[in-house]
């Protein structure tokens, strides 16, 4: 089995090369899994630093999209990649070593479709930590997952047609919910890893002020503005770096 580690990159120098040593190092785990290997892809989404640089120090293979669309870019990704399993990470977060091990096993079963992978954010202020740990509780009640980290059988990905090109946020949530519908309506599974958890950077709540917070994590927010590519380059194009 081949795992596809596909990281979308923006400007992302100084918290890349982190993410880099800790999926390396889930890389390195796999040594002794004599039917299992990774290759690690990052999508240069055309920052102005380094990034690019620093994949290719960090031994990953480096591809670019131009359009700051994240869904645009995890899909560019793919199209590139060669594995039988697509693995989404978000280019500041950190993975535990045996991550890449427990997908592969996961996905051993031919009757998984795909799944995601835990979060668990590290910020400085206790009230967004108690916030965020809510957002999680009822993520989870609802089916939701982000896409810090999620992971697909690739022929299932392409036949989702992959992320969703017309949404600027919310994305991973929707390529969640539309690959555990397809995955019933094919009497599969998807499996959700909760008993490992990746850590997203923190950064954003760490530096903005809690209206600010409030605002870009509101789900009706997200809904309504969904599509509109204007409304979220606060988010991504000019985030915290």
């Amino acid at each position: 089995m081949l795992l596809s580690i596909v990281i979308p990159a923006y400007n992302e120098a100084a918290y890349l090369s982190e993410t880099l040593a800790s999926l390396n190092r889930a890389q390195a785990f796999l040594q002794h899994e004599k039917n299992i290997q990774a290759e690690i892809i990052v999508v240069d989404n055309d920052s102005t630093d380094s990034t690019a640089d620093v994949a290719r120090t960090m031994g990953a293979t480096v591809t670019s999209e131009r359009h700051h669309n994240v869904a645009l870019v995890r899909n560019s990704g793919a199209h590139v990649s060669h594995g039988d399993v697509l693995v989404f990470v978000d280019a500041d977060t950190i993975v535990p070593e045996s991550l890449f091990a427990r997908i592969a096993q996961t996905m051993s079963d031919k009757n998984c479709f795909g799944g995601a992978v835990d979060t668990e954010y590290r910020p400085r202020k206790l009230w967004v930590r108690l916030y965020l740990q809510v957002w999680r509780i009822t993520g989870r009640v609802m089916g939701m997952a982000q896409g810090a980290t999620q992971y697909c059988r690739r022929d299932v990905f392409f036949a989702l047609n992959g992320y969703e090109e017309t949404l600027f946020m919310g994305e991973d949530v929707d390529f969640y919910w539309r690959l555990k519908k397809f995955a019933s309506g094919q009497k599969a599974r998807v499996v959700f890893v909760d008993d490992l958890r990746v850590i997203p950077s923190a950064r954003r709540f760490d530096q903005w002020p809690f209206w600010r917070t409030l605002w870009w994590t509101n789900p009706v927010l997200v809904f309504l503005l969904r599509r509109s590519e204007t409304r979220w380059k606060g988010w991504y194009k000019t985030a915290p770096r």
